[in-house]
């Protein structure tokens, strides 16, 4: 999914929502994005919300977590690419481009019926399973256990 939603909470204790693209889950399950310093979001990051969508395959994530600033020059460098770019002024190099890893506490996600849903996060974000899942059905994954062991609601 190429876009999520990060939600936070903003100086009026308001939900505000905008979007971002991931550029990386790593093995510790962090979630990897850019991310401009002059914006608001940076400094309520203690307590948020991101939620992906593909219509396409009628699957919704929403991932409950922290986030924290990092400005490590040569991070952002390795995650950098084109696409980036028409986004940040100044390029790579920017002062005010920084790195929003986002540690996720609890992700859910929901799956159409007949329809499979590929989790990367179960016991560690490179075991890859394919789990079918009924219409209305929601599954959890906690931080229990570091990339985590998935339960089912309805």
């Amino acid at each position: 999914m190429s876009v999520a939603m990060l939600t936070t909470m903003n100086d009026d204790d308001q939900l505000t929502s905008r979007p971002l693209a991931p550029l990386e889950m790593d093995r510790e399950g962090a979630l990897w994005f850019f991310t401009d310093l002059r914006y608001a979001k940076v400094e309520h990051l203690c307590q948020l919300n991101l939620s992906f969508s593909n219509m396409h395959n009628s699957t919704y994530v929403s991932v409950c977590g922290r986030g924290e600033i990092c400005t490590d020059q040569a991070r952002i460098n390795a995650l950098w690419t084109a696409f980036a770019r028409p986004w940040v002024r100044d390029g790579r190099t920017s002062n005010d481009l920084a790195l929003l890893k986002i540690r996720p506490a609890i992700a859910s996600y929901w799956d159409a019926p007949y329809s499979k849903m590929v989790c990367m996060l179960p016991e560690s974000p490179s075991a890859v399973s394919a789990m079918p899942f009924a219409a209305g059905q929601r599954n959890i994954l906690s931080d229990r256990a570091p990339w985590m062991q998935a339960t089912t609601t309805q």
